[in-house]
């Protein structure tokens, strides 16, 4: 199994899928690859989701884990994010790969006002994007500027952990929910205790941990949030939307009022076939944005001022696309085909 999966790795691979009556397949730029021919028995299967879940006391209960979450790693194969289910009654194993390496800004291209984002003193910034498209690498960049260019304290709260943060000149404490702590909403309370100058905040699944993460904007602290919206204006939406329908306008008003950054991205084919890159587009909160959107139909206007702003370090998806496209980084055929020319 290992020699597999260091072989996926090496090829790599984003993703590892190992499913009983099937082959090893991986994701390679982005195609589901086979790489194994001989198709696995369920208790093959079995015996590699009892291989990579970390605890006694959960590898005990195997017969009843219908979803399981955790990390795995191994010495020379890689670090990977681990989903188990039950599929037909049998086993499946989904492995997130996980660099060793934390991303910079730089290096996963990203546009330049992220860094003036990450060192904001508070407020709230949301890293936004389908399944799949990054936000982790994003916001483990993020927060690796933070750590090179602060001396400030910083709670993650993640689920699993992926990146691993040394401390360089910030401390990093990292938590991982269900396990460090109970839940979203027991670990961010928690960390409003902690002596927090920024914290992460891998996920927000629910409406008490969307409401948590815009009062501890409020309260003064920097938020860095991940949701799974496609776009800018998707993401504003979804976070107006947990709220019951009485106060959504209130929550427009206190999203409007703590809201410091909203970076939105997907991960397009690299023109040179090496794997893909990540095109964004970031809104940054002007007055005339925080304008916007207090007002119910101000979505027109926040996309005008994306693409207009020559100050802030705003940019939409097409205009960043147009940039990878000058850089040599995304072909002209895959930015028309995803509206970005």
């Amino acid at each position: 199994m290992e020699n597999i999966i260091k072989a996926a790795v090496e090829r790599g691979a984003s993703d590892i899928h190992i499913k009983a009556g099937d082959v090893f397949r991986a994701r390679i730029d982005g195609e589901l690859k086979a790489l194994t021919k001989q198709r696995l028995t369920p208790e093959q299967t079995k015996a590699i989701a009892l291989r990579v879940i970390p605890t006694e006391t959960d590898r005990e209960r195997i017969d009843e884990i219908r979803d399981y979450d955790c990390s795995w790693g191994a010495p020379g194969v890689g670090r990977f994010r681990v989903n188990i289910l039950r599929q037909r009654s049998s086993f499946m194993i989904v492995m997130r790969v996980i660099p060793f390496e934390v991303p910079s800004l730089d290096k996963l291209n990203l546009p330049p006002v992220l860094g003036a984002i990450a060192e904001a003193e508070r407020g709230l910034v949301l890293v936004s994007g389908p399944a799949g498209s990054g936000k982790t690498s994003t916001m483990a960049a993020i927060l690796h500027h933070l750590n090179s260019t602060q001396t400030r304290h910083v709670v993650a709260l993640e689920s699993p952990i992926e990146f691993l943060h040394r401390d360089v000149n910030a401390s990093i404490t990292q938590r991982e929910v269900g396990v460090d702590t109970e839940s979203w909403p027991i670990g961010l309370r928690a960390a409003l205790r902690q002596d927090p100058d920024v914290i992460l905040v891998g996920q927000v699944p629910d409406t008490e941990t969307m409401d948590l993460a815009l009062t501890a904007a409020e309260s003064g602290y920097l938020i860095i949030a991940g949701m799974p919206s496609a776009t800018v204006l998707a993401a504003v939406d979804r976070v107006v939307a947990a709220f019951p329908t009485e106060d959504q306008d209130v929550a427009r008003a206190r999203l409007a009022a703590a809201l410091r950054a909203i970076v939105a991205q997907r991960l397009l084919p690299r023109a040179d076939g090496e794997g893909r890159c990540a095109a964004a587009e970031v809104l940054v909160a002007t007055d005339e944005v925080r304008e916007a959107i207090r007002n119910r139909k101000g979505g027109k206007r926040l996309m005008e001022l994306m693409a207009s702003d020559d100050e802030h370090g705003m940019i939409t998806f097409a205009q960043n696309v147009a940039d990878l496209v000058g850089a040599g980084l995304v072909s002209e055929d895959t930015a028309k085909a995803v509206g970005g020319v």
